[in-house]
Formats: structure tokens, C-alpha cells, sequence
């Protein structure tokens, strides 16, 4: 074996990660990890379009109150960028696996105490205010989250290998979405009408507390990631790794950031709630009961899953940036086809509709956590994958379904809201262009000069 092999290339072959079951151990905590914290996540969103306007926000009315119950979701991601500061820092500074296990405790708590809440008519304005401070630690957790488990996964992965791995974390928002909405569509169906809006729907919160313990057990497991273990050994943990990272790469943050902002805004038609609200209102223009609604998004979410691996797959084959310009050209096509299809008025195609979307989604979502890890420098990695990603869904998820909402309301046609997707989606196809493509870039420390190389295209001479 050749003496000069790179620290971090020798343990993720000989050391750490050295067995086939130890790499699958790896990828298995990522994707059951990952998809508890998305499932908690989610299951907000969905209740915030199904029942959280009448339960907390009644006093607003019924448009109004509807429109508050999504800024209530959206406000969580106000908060995401503190929970990626605090993850990027004590991940770059003590190690990804630590703050893994603590947002994933965050996450379990809080969801679980939203299922205990009171509602406005049994408490006043008390209850929206704490249910908005517990969405608020969704946030905050979520925000710690992504960028912890894609370093997990890129980090242990053999380098011809990292899109595949990096779909672990990835995979785990459409199983969080398949199992929040198949958790609310099996409690419309045992406790339905009025059962639902009073405790049925708080049942797949509370079971959030059982989904902890068993991703908590399993991510104990694994060990921490290889090129964090040399940066200690070597002891080169930045002290201040966010304000390095801002120093050297702000650019490269926003051109980041854009790219999941294309992705997000598109994303959160299904896991913010918006098309589960604007289908299932009984004065809109569509209004299907919930039990099928809820059952397509579920369906939906296996299309995405199956997409998204496979574009992780595809970005080893043929590199990450490919992969990313045919997800939006993809993506393009699902949203100029959402809305025409969901407005038939038959759940099959609505099904159809949210299934297709779903392909161009998981393509410009796949090779996320690759791409992401092979953009910056290992001292800043944590910090830049986290914060970039925070910002990302704040221009582009967090109110995603608020806007959907008021350009309904104010056109009175869904006509709009594509528009609005549209141009998302060219942002996310026009950062991507900006970036080069650095797939198998040496991710350990000892390569931190080539690493911090210019990452776009065109590069000062």
C-alpha cells in the first residue's frame, strides 16, 4: 500500500469502515435518522394544512386562519440558520455524531409536546404562542440535522461512491413524507370527522417518542466520521469555523443556498401541505375528503424515494452537475404539470400529478449531500454544508405555502403559483450552472488547499 495514502482514504478502506456490514451500518442509521426527523417535521406541516387553522388560529377566520397555520410552518425555518450555526460549529469543533444524537432528541421532544397542546378554545392565545416555541425547536433541530447526517454518510464513503451513500439522507425526506402522511391517513380513516380534528390527528405525534428511542439506539452504533477523527488527531479543529467560513467563502454560501432554494420551493407543495390543503378545502374548487389525499401524498412519496436514490446512484456515473441539469429540466416539466392535473378534480390523477413532480425532485435532491461535502473545505465543512442549506430553505420552502396561498387567493387561479415554481426552479438550474463539478475531490484535511480552490466555473485569472 502505497506510505503517502491519504489518513482519511486508509481508514475509510482499512480502518474505521473497513467491512461491507460497517458501510451498511452507516447508511442504514443515516436513512432511519434522517427519516424520524423528517417524519416529525412533516407531520406539523400536514397538520398545519388539515386542522391546525381550526384548532389555534380560528379567532382569525377561516381564510386568514389558514394562512397563519402555514406561516407558522415557514417561521420554523427562520430559525434553521441558528441550529445550523450551533451544529457547524460544535460539528466542526467536537464531531458530526454528537450533534446528531442531540438534534434527533430536540426534534422528538418537541414534536411529542405538540401533541399534547391545548387548543385555542381551551387555553386562549397561549396556544397558538406554544405551539409556534415548539415549532421553533423543529427549527432549530432541523437546522442541525441535514448538514450532520450528509457528512456522516459522504464522509464514510469510498470516493467513487459518495453520490450513492450521500442519498442516504437524502431518501429520508420522502420516507418521512410516506410515513407522516400514512400516519394522518390511517388516523383520518380509524377516527374520521370530527374525531380527527379533536385527537386523531395528535396520535402520530405522540408517536414520535417511539420513533426516537429506536433512531437514537441505531445512530449510537456508528462511529464518527473518518476525516473528523484525522482532524482531531491532528488537532486541527477551527475555533471559530462560522467565521472562517464567511470570511473566505460567502459567495460560495449563496450559490448554494440557491441551489436548494430551486428544489425547496417545489418540495414544499407536498411536504409544507399546501396541495393537502388546497385539494381537501371544502370551499375550494377540488375539496376531496382527506383519506385519499393524505393515501396519494403517502404513494407519492415511494416515486420520490425511488428517484432520489437513484439520481445519488446516477451522480457517480456520470458527476454530480449532469445529474443536477437534468433533475430541473425534470423538475421543470413536473411543475407545468402539477396543477392542471390536481385541478381534474380525480384523485388518480392528482396522485399522477404530485408522482411526476416527485422525479424531477428526487434528481435535484439526490446528489445533494455529495455535492455539498465536495464544495468546501474540511475545517469549514459542517458549518458550510448546514448553513448553506439552512438559507436555502428559507428562500425557498419556508414560505412556500404561505405564497401558494395569498396568490391564490389574490388571482383567484393556480396559474400563478406555477409561475411562481417556474422561476424557482430556473434560480436552482442557473446556480447550478455557476458551479464546477468536483465529484471524487479528496475530502480529508491534508487536501484543505486544493479544496479551497475556486469551486465555480469561471474562476478570477
Amino acid at each position: 500500500m502505497n506510505a503517502h495514502l491519504a489518513a482519511s482514504d486508509l481508514l475509510t478502506q482499512t480502518g474505521t469502515i473497513s467491512t461491507p456490514k460497517d458501510r451498511r451500518r452507516v447508511v442504514f442509521a443515516t436513512v432511519i435518522g434522517t427519516t424520524v426527523e423528517w417524519y416529525d417535521f412533516f407531520i406539523y406541516a400536514s397538520a398545519a394544512g388539515l386542522v391546525f387553522g381550526q384548532l389555534f388560529f380560528a379567532p382569525a377566520g377561516a381564510q386568514f386562519a389558514t394562512v397563519l397555520a402555514f406561516i407558522s410552518v415557514g417561521i420554523s425555518f427562520l430559525f434553521r440558520p441558528l441550529g445550523a450555526f450551533l451544529a457547524g460549529h460544535f460539528g466542526d469543533k467536537y464531531g458530526r455524531r454528537v450533534v446528531l444524537m442531540i438534534a434527533l432528541i430536540v426534534m422528538g421532544i418537541s414534536t411529542a409536546l405538540i401533541g399534547l397542546l391545548p387548543s385555542f378554545t381551551s387555553i386562549g392565545i397561549a396556544a397558538p404562542i406554544l405551539l409556534v416555541l415548539l415549532r421553533v425547536l423543529q427549527g432549530i433541530s432541523a437546522g442541525g440535522e441535514w448538514g450532520g447526517a450528509a457528512l456522516m454518510a459522504v464522509e464514510h464513503a469510498p470516493k467513487d461512491r459518495r453520490g450513492l451513500f450521500g442519498a442516504a439522507p437524502q431518501v429520508g425526506v420522502p420516507l418521512g413524507l410516506l410515513l407522516a402522511s400514512g400516519s394522518m391517513a390511517i388516523m383520518a380513516v380509524i377516527a374520521p370527522g370530527d374525531a380527527f380534528l379533536e385527537w386523531g390527528w395528535r396520535i402520530p405525534f405522540l408517536f414520535s417518542i417511539v420513533l426516537v428511542f429506536i433512531g437514537y439506539y441505531i445512530r449510537r452504533r456508528v462511529e464518527e466520521s473518518p476525516v473528523f477523527l484525522e482532524i482531531a488527531e491532528r488537532k486541527e479543529q477551527t475555533q471559530a469555523p462560522v467565521v472562517k467560513l464567511f470570511r473566505k467563502h460567502w459567495l460560495l454560501v449563496i450559490v448554494a443556498a440557491l441551489v436548494v432554494a430551486g428544489n425547496n420551493a417545489i418540495g414544499y407543495m407536498t411536504t409544507g401541505g399546501y396541495i393537502q390543503n388546497y385539494s381537501t378545502d371544502p370551499e375550494g374548487p377540488i375539496g376531496f375528503d382527506r383519506e385519499p389525499v393524505l393515501f396519494a401524498i403517502a404513494a407519492s412519496g415511494v416515486t420520490w424515494f425511488i428517484s432520489t436514490w437513484f439520481a445519488g446512484w446516477l451522480s457517480d456515473k456520470i458527476n454530480r452537475r449532469r445529474t443536477y441539469v437534468i433533475g430541473w429540466v425534470l423538475q421543470l416539466a413536473g411543475v407545468l404539470a402539477l396543477f392542471p392535473l390536481v385541478n381534474t378534480g380525480e384523485i388518480g390523477l392528482l396522485f399522477l400529478g404530485c408522482a411526476f413532480l416527485t422525479v424531477g425532485l428526487g434528481f435535484t435532491y439526490g446528489p445533494q449531500s455529495a455535492l455539498y461535502s465536495e464544495l468546501f473545505p474540511a475545517s469549514v465543512r459542517f458549518s458550510g454544508v448546514s448553513i448553506a442549506y439552512a438559507i436555502g430553505c428559507i428562500l425557498g420552502g419556508a414560505f412556500a405555502p404561505t405564497i401558494a396561498t395569498l396568490l391564490v387567493q389574490a388571482t383567484g387561479t393556480t396559474a400563478a403559483v406555477t409561475a411562481y415554481l417556474v422561476v424557482m426552479t430556473l434560480i436552482g438550474l442557473a446556480a447550478t450552472l455557476l458551479l464546477r463539478d468536483r465529484s471524487g475531490i479528496p475530502l480529508g484535511p491534508e487536501h484543505e488547499e486544493e479544496q479551497a480552490a475556486s469551486p465555480f466555473l469561471i474562476r478570477k485569472k
